[in-house]
């Protein structure tokens, strides 16, 4: 039977700071009819992301912010539960800007549309290694870093959903790579199962990169800005490249995004490069990006973590935990009607093999 009410989670109040039980409400609302080329879609997992915070904000950034009233947009994998779209069938999976509903109208396909799974993976694999966490990887460390076997490079936040899988990508292009993460079962993982070396950056973080890379790091993939990226600056090479990903120390709250390093100076003394960068300025590159994937994926090269949580009432904790570093790898929320949030679970993936190569 076609489902005909929607529970979905709305924005009541932009956050000043934290997430509060009061930033985002609950509503109920009828399914109407579907028109022609519009798809009714099951939520079945949703996407965490840290740049979701800076939606709250009343200043656009990259993309313009989610409107007080609107659906908290992210992204999410479900099933087509009822269509008027030839191109996408009863039963198929689909992938994209789902938002924190339990049923989204898919309309169109591309970036900002849906697009089905393809046959072969693991749907929610499409909210991790093939999304926006291994695009944003795979672009910073490939196009952006242009990492080679000549590379010593760092990777801040080396636990997360980003940061794990480019430390990974950075090694299999045959350079050295260290990590910082935040706590020392974190460290455990990256060395453990990530497999590249790390650093709790609780400890002196300076002094481990003094020892790793005694003649500077020559390239960084930079999650967290503030201290960190300070400490970076102080340890360049020559004509270092860093790429700018996150701020997550800033919280990316209405206040700002964080101020820029008071070291800046050391970029021209190494004659080095910093940029910033949005993996959706690269869309002629997503072929490449999900061929390379796809191929480590099925060789067992890539690992990554998952926290999963469940119950769409969790997903404003989930989004908050990013910031508190609760999260080990990618944070999901399974959604399921009813569902209260449920105990964390984590895992660490055994990724199974692929058969197919994801496409846009």
């Amino acid at each position: 039977m076609v489902p005909t009410r929607n529970r979905r989670l709305v924005l009541r109040r932009r956050p000043t700071g934290r997430i509060a039980p009061d930033t985002f409400g609950v509503e109920t609302e009828p399914i109407g009819p579907l028109a022609d080329g519009e798809a009714l879609v099951e939520v079945a997992w949703l996407g965490i992301d840290a740049t979701q915070r800076t939606w709250l904000n009343p200043a656009s950034t990259y993309i313009d912010s989610v409107g007080v009233g609107e659906v908290m947009r992210g992204a999410g994998v479900g099933r087509v539960v009822a269509s008027r779209d030839p191109g996408l069938a009863e039963g198929q999976w689909v992938y994209g800007t789902l938002g924190w509903q339990e049923y989204a109208v898919a309309r169109g396909e591309g970036l900002f549309g849906v697009n089905p799974v393809p046959p072969g993976v693991d749907p929610r694999h499409m909210l991790s290694v093939f999304g926006v966490s291994g695009l944003t990887a795979y672009i910073g460390i490939e196009r952006v870093l242009r990492v080679t076997e000549d590379d010593v490079v760092l990777v801040t936040a080396a636990a997360g959903s980003v940061g794990s899988l480019a430390g990974q990508i950075a090694k299999l292009r045959g350079a050295r790579v260290i990590g910082t993460a935040g706590s020392a079962s974190k460290v455990d993982w990256v060395r453990d199962v990530a497999g590249f070396d790390c650093v709790d950056y609780h400890d002196d973080v300076g002094k481990a990169l003094g020892a790793f890379a005694p003649d500077g790091v020559t390239a960084v993939f930079d999650n967290v800005g503030g201290p960190l990226l300070e400490t970076a600056l102080d340890h360049l090479a020559l004509h270092a490249r860093i790429a700018l990903c996150g701020s997550v120390s800033s919280g990316y709250t209405a206040s700002g995004y964080g101020r820029g390093p008071a070291n800046y100076m050391q970029l021209a003394f190494r004659r080095a490069r910093m940029e910033g960068f949005i993996f959706l300025d690269h869309v002629a590159d997503f072929p490449a990006a999900f061929g390379d994937l796809a191929g480590w994926v099925g060789a067992g090269r890539l690992r990554w973590a998952e926290d999963v949580v469940d119950g769409l009432d969790a997903a404003p904790a989930a989004l908050q935990g990013l910031f508190d570093g609760t999260n080990l790898g990618k944070r999901l929320v399974r959604v399921g009607a009813g569902a209260g949030p449920g105990p964390l679970r984590r895992t660490s993936r055994d990724v199974p093999h692929q058969d197919a190569v994801p496409r846009v």
